[in-house]
């Protein structure tokens, strides 16, 4: 290699910094063949690597699994618990506690290690499940529930961190595309599941079935999983941080859980709850802020927003998450209520979504690890669930199941490429010691999103329910037909209950040969009302898809690494990049 030469009439700084400067080529250049070997070896041996994840798949297949199974056994556990005025609190309280929990396990992940947060989560979730079997009152279900979501909070987003520590950016998208698919299995099996329990056994299995399958994978993750930490990292923990945050979650939650179905919007218990958290979250972000300008170990570190891989990538998943799971929850709705299909399990009418939500997963996980791109995919995906949503709005009171089974379709490849990719573009944007708390940031606004989405469109069903009704009902009718006997008609369940039909029918009785006549017209109107109400909803959830569409199109392009990146290295990078190669310094100098 050839020394590099000063310009004439350089003087001999000049020569001293060009000496200096060839020197740190020549050593750059000669550690490199090292490094890169270094970085290429394996950091756990293959054994490691496959327990490790065969252990984190039944936990990850466990936490999933558990929230379809419980949802199909609800009638049966109300029937014995009685309660059903706390009916929603049984999924609630699980949902408030594992979400104001997952950025706090992000965060202590990073510090301590994966392992032992991972197998306190399991732990906890494990001691919730017996102790929810064992429950004697539906207010000791709901308190079991809530302590058991307090593990839950720590299973996925230390499950999708650890797949991080384990691979290079380019493997993990095979991996990513499978713990996807692992969720998507599981809302098609959970439903089967859990109704063959409840029909052949006890409720209390629905709980206890994950005591055997979590022990075992309880067992694999101690004895061969690896430690899965820094070292060398001093450990402070942010305690105030978590209390803030759990202050401010909590309420922001459970506001948009209760309203529009226990409280209106306005309400006082509402707007409290809303305002109490607002209070509490701009303490946090202040906290957190003045916590990371003086060095500490914030919960959520406000810098990673300055990293716009991440800022976009939040973006994306929270309106994702509102368009998304807002607009799946009403399928079933629709296709029991308007196109009248009656299904034992409402769980397995969303089967053909969550296949295509697979194989989307699986796909545009080998798409990204052969390619080592990710824009282009998030892209497509995030377009092919554009489509998805459009056809949903063109579904009317005068759809069939064929015309809601290609919106689901679609709907479910778009759901699948966009479900594990943002975790993995924001894991290869991170330095090592940021993984944890990244990932988990991404799970956590994601559910955010989808609480508050969720929240957002069952009101708008609601309101747009009634004057579709209204309008629907011949003016005869109302005339004919007391208002009384209208008012039960205000809420569209009775589409719903066989129970409340025959009801209706022997009431219909009273107005003579013409009852029967009558009271179709009425549940015609009736069917009228809901489609238009749901409708609305996912036109509601077409928008924010188009909205997520155009915010992917800034998402910046970092190609995928295929090696290993040293702890030490990228925590100063702007936006994740590695850091100068040896012939990259030459132009540096």
């Amino acid at each position: 290699m050839e020394p590099l030469t000063p310009p004439s009439g350089a003087g001999p700084a000049a020569e001293t910094l060009s000496a200096e400067g060839t020197q740190a080529v020549a050593a750059a250049t000669a550690a490199r063949p090292t490094q890169a070997m270094a970085e290429e070896l394996p950091r756990f041996s293959a054994r490691e690597t496959a327990l490790t994840m065969a252990g984190v798949l039944m936990v990850m297949l466990l936490a999933s699994l558990d929230q379809t199974i419980v949802s199909t056994a609800m009638p049966r556990i109300i029937g014995e618990l009685q309660g059903f005025d706390r009916y929603t609190w049984v999924s609630t309280a699980y949902l408030l506690a594992s979400t104001v929990m997952v950025p706090i396990y992000g965060k202590l992940s990073d510090l301590v290690g994966r392992k032992p947060i991972f197998l306190f989560g399991v732990v906890i979730f494990l001691l919730g499940s017996a102790l929810s079997g064992a429950a004697q009152s539906m207010n000791q279900l709901i308190a079991f529930r809530a302590f058991q979501g307090l593990g839950a909070g720590a299973l996925l987003p230390i499950a999708m961190a650890i797949v991080g520590d384990l691979f290079t950016p380019r493997e993990r998208g095979k991996w990513q595309g499978l713990t996807g698919a692992i969720w998507g299995l599981s809302s098609i099996i959970g439903p089967t599941l859990g109704g063959w329990i409840t029909q052949n056994t006890s409720w209390r299995w629905v709980f206890y079935v994950n005591l055997p399958i979590g022990i075992v994978a309880l067992l694999v993750l101690i004895f061969l999983m690896p430690a899965l930490r820094g070292k060398n990292r001093q450990v402070s923990i942010d305690y105030l941080g978590a209390v803030l945050l759990v202050l401010g979650a909590l309420p922001l939650l459970l506001g948009f859980s209760l309203a529009g179905n226990q409280y209106d919007w306005l309400s006082p218990q509402i707007l409290g709850l809303l305002a109490g958290a607002v209070v509490f979250l701009t303490a946090f972000l202040v906290y957190e802020a003045r916590l990371e300008r003086r060095q500490g170990q914030p919960i959520i570190e406000p810098g990673l927003f300055k990293n716009s891989i991440f800022t976009v990538s939040t973006i994306v998943t929270v309106i994702f998450g509102m368009g998304l799971f807002g607009s799946v929850f009403f399928i079933p709705l629709f296709v029991q209520g308007v196109v009248g299909t009656t299904a034992t399990n409402s769980g397995l009418i969303l089967t053909p979504l969550m296949l295509t939500s697979v194989a989307g997963s699986i796909l545009s996980g080998q798409l990204v690890s052969r390619i080592g791109k990710y824009k282009w995919i998030a892209i497509t995906g995030m377009a092919i669930s554009v489509v998805g949503s459009y056809l949903l709005t063109r579904l009317d009171v005068h759809s069939t199941n064929t015309d809601v089974l290609i919106a689901m379709l679609v709907l479910g490849l778009g759901m699948g490429f966009g479900m594990s990719l943002y975790t993995l573009v924001v894991q290869n944007a991170m330095p090592v010691q940021k993984i944890g708390q990244a990932t988990s940031a991404m799970v956590f606004f994601r559910q955010i999103g989808a609480t508050v989405g969720l929240a957002a469109m069952g009101s708008i069903m609601t309101s747009a329910y009634q004057p579709a009704f209204d309008q629907a009902l011949p003016a005869m009718v109302k005339q004919v037909v007391p208002a009384r006997f209208l008012s039960a008609f205000n809420n569209p369940e009775i589409l719903l209950s066989d129970d409340a039909r025959q009801q209706m029918q022997r009431a219909a009785a009273a107005f003579g040969p013409q009852g029967q006549q009558l009271l179709s017209t009425i549940m015609e109107a009736v069917k009228t009302g809901l489609a238009q109400g749901i409708h609305n909803v996912f036109v509601l959830s077409f928008v924010l898809m188009v909205v997520a569409l155009v915010a992917v199109f800034f998402l910046k392009e970092i190609k995928l690494r295929d090696r290993r990146r040293p702890q030490s290295q990228g925590a100063g990078q702007g936006e994740g990049e590695p850091a100068p190669e040896a012939g990259e310094l030459v132009g540096l100098i």
